[in-house]
């Protein structure tokens, strides 16, 4: 087998993405898939929450050519629309303008599109292939097809794109322990729907450029935009506990009357309610956490595989895709020491995986509790006003994350030292205009140093 022969376990997302920029510099690729074909036999298995595209992600589609096609089936969303108890709402933006938003993507279509650019570019793609082990000594795996036939294929050099329950992990961790552990939650999620209207030239029941959440203090339901004109709705609730929690209510009915008391207004748009929470199971929220990533140059994990996180920041998919475009501008500077490669991948990687896995945990007590907490308001809007006066010196934490290419690492550490310095000027302060702008600036910006260049 030639060196430049690459073998990637796993052709979702991240596994295509990554399977296409290999190809463009030169190496030949194969991907081995446990699952049909989902352009042929429908999308199926997987967390089908709709994904939230950002820059980063985006960033990394622009070199394979499909940002702008992918763009095209996905919906704009321009702030968090928050609904409170008594069926108000109210838009917050999650940047300054149109030039800041993220965008509600199908899972399903996005990986369709994605397969198409993989094969195009010349990878070779194999369908109902699991993974069932894998001899790093000798450079081969061993699969097995729908019909219960094994057989054993040569890959001296192999990438693990294969999600959360990652079967390439596995067979690493007998091989050589990872130092794996998963920090559950707690809390899990059900998914229903809003259908489109009736009406085809104005289909979307609620604003469609927002992601809608429903705060309701350790709980909340959320819901994303389709194309199509229906929201994608997910209830994230705690697994046991005291009511509410999934434990706590059995059935539809009960599920029902749930809703009608904390979320009268999303029930009232959904008809098929007791039908879609029969029909989803509750999914798990967890966290994944190895200390090691790879087995010196012939194995490594990226994407979900090495480091799955809750989806309350949007960027599991964005971070999968990052990790796809380092790793192969890593392997066109040194094509032929995939070790160095992989060791180099794991040390710029796993810092800054490790970081936004923690704000993903922390913007989901932001998404149910803070968002209609006054002084979290207060913070919020102080914040602007200090990025628009003083932008070389701050930026937002979510704006840093969302729509920059800042290393997550960096995010988390300045977001903590901007957060303490923001309290620090609000206190003794019950309203944003009291608080004098030009002192705060002058802190600001003896606090704190510059932010860096490019963003």
């Amino acid at each position: 087998m030639p060196r430049n022969d690459i073998a990637v376990v796993g052709a979702g997302l991240v596994g295509a993405l990554i399977a296409t920029l290999l190809i463009q510099r030169g190496f030949r690729v194969t991907v081995y898939e446990k699952r049909p074909d989902p352009r042929q036999a429908g999308f199926h298995g997987g967390r089908s929450i709709n994904l939230a595209l950002a820059e980063r992600g985006l960033h990394a589609l622009r070199a394979t050519g499909l940002a702008d096609r992918v763009l095209e089936q996905a919906v704009m969303m321009r702030g968090r629309m928050v609904h409170d108890p008594a069926g108000h709402s109210g838009l917050q933006r999650y940047g300054v303008d149109d030039s800041e938003v993220i965008w509600s993507v199908s899972r399903g279509g996005l990986n369709a599109l994605m397969l198409d650019a993989a094969e195009a570019a010349g990878a070779t793609v194999h369908f109902d292939q699991s993974l069932i082990g894998a001899d790093f000594d000798k450079g081969t795996l061993t699969l097995r097809d729908v019909h219960g036939e094994e057989r054993r294929v040569e890959a001296p050099v192999v990438i693990g794109a294969d999600g959360a329950g990652s079967a390439l992990r596995a067979a690493m961790h007998l091989y050589s322990p990872l130092g794996e552990r998963v920090e559950e939650l707690g809390h899990g999620y059900k998914e229903l729907e809003i259908p489109p209207g009736s009406d085809p030239s104005a289909p979307f029941a609620i604003e469609r450029h927002a992601l809608h959440i429903w705060p309701r203090g350790h709980y909340m339901c959320i819901a994303l935009p389709n194309r199509e004109g229906s929201f994608t709705v997910t209830l994230f609730l705690p697994n046991d506990g005291e009511h509410p929690s999934f434990r706590s209510i059995a059935g539809a009915g009960a599920a029902e009357a749930f809703f009608r008391t904390e979320f009268p207004d999303a029930l009232a748009l959904m008809p098929d309610f007791a039908a879609d929470w029969a029909a989803h199971p509750v999914g798990t929220l967890g966290t994944l956490y190895l200390d090691r990533w790879h087995i010196d140059g012939r194995a490594l994990l990226i994407g979900d595989a090495a480091h799955a996180m809750v989806p309350f920041h949007g960027q599991g998919m964005n971070c999968g895709f990052e990790d796809a475009a380092e790793l192969a501008e890593l392997f066109a500077a040194q094509p032929d020491d995939s070790a160095a490669v992989f060791a180099e991948f794991e040390a710029r990687r796993k810092p800054n995986a490790d970081a936004i896995a923690q704000m993903a945990l922390e913007n989901y007590v932001e998404m149910r509790d803070s968002v209609a907490d006054p002084h979290y308001l207060r913070k919020r809007e102080l914040g602007a006003l200090l990025a628009e006066r003083s932008p070389t010196h701050y930026l937002p934490r979510y704006r840093m994350v969302t729509f920059t290419h800042l290393p997550y690492a960096y995010a988390l550490e300045r977001g903590r030292a901007q957060d303490m310095l923001v309290e620090q000027l609000l206190k003794g302060h019950t309203s944003v205009a009291s608080v004098d702008l030009d002192a705060a600036v002058r802190t600001l910006e003896a606090t704190l140093p510059p932010l860096p260049k490019p963003l």
